[in-house]
């Protein structure tokens, strides 16, 4: 569950937006103006703003600015009724994390928030040192090591043991690790089977039957801590 602000002074639009959010399991609150969206942020920072472009005193795209300028790191998903090429671009050129333009669906604004809290989320992890027993992972460094010693891992095979040491005890799919660690949304899902193989090899110290890396029979791999 992340905490959500939904910045909207069009009443309609804000209590369509919080209801599905709160729909997805997120915590929302709501204002109507930039000046209230700014306190309330330097009151309690949220996990990520909802922020409407035509807001009425500090329009959104200032409102941008001046979140970025503060909290760098804090996501902003833009909601719209421009729907012209520059006004998105203007909007993601002061920092805006995604774009979304009214009239939309709101299961597709849920998802796209889902989206960016996930991305946020990954950035984050990539700033920290990551273990798992003797394995520690390096993420900013791209270096792994076991025992202390360097392991020698193939790009993939770090964005992957990166990705499921950051998020254990969840089993993922194979189509959810092809999309989150490679970021294809299609494609052979036996290359998925192959690279754990492979780190498996690397990081187990009996690979034909893993304590780390675990199948999950019928659904895909599951990172176990000792």
């Amino acid at each position: 569950m992340a905490r959500v602000l939904v910045v909207d002074d069009d009443e309609t639009v804000a209590d369509v937006v919080v209801s599905y959010l709160q729909r997805s399991g997120h915590e929302t609150s709501r204002v109507g103006d930039g000046l209230d969206a700014l306190d309330a942020i330097a009151a309690d920072p949220p996990d990520l703003i909802v922020l409407d472009l035509m807001l009425p005193g500090v329009d959104g795209l200032e409102v941008c600015r001046r979140v970025r300028a503060k909290w760098p790191d804090l996501p902003v998903v833009m909601l719209t009724a421009l729907g012209e090429a520059e006004d998105r671009i203007a909007g993601l050129e002061v920092g805006a994390d995604d774009y979304v333009t009214k009239p939309f669906s709101p299961r597709e604004l849920a998802l796209r928030v889902d989206s960016v809290l996930r991305r946020a989320a990954r950035s984050q992890a990539a700033q920290q040192v990551l273990r798992a027993g003797t394995i520690t992972v390096d993420p900013a460094a791209r270096r792994a090591t076991r025992d202390g010693v360097e392991l020698a891992l193939t790009v993939r095979e770090l964005d992957l043991l990166a990705f499921l040491m950051a998020h254990p005890g969840i089993a993922f799919k194979r189509e959810d690790l092809m999309r989150e660690v490679w970021g294809w949304t299609f494609g052979d899902q036996s290359t998925v089977t192959v690279h754990v193989r492979r780190l498996r090899e690397k990081v187990e110290t009996d690979p034909t039957n893993p304590q780390l890396i675990q199948t999950v029979w019928g659904v895909g791999y599951r990172l176990e801590l000792p």
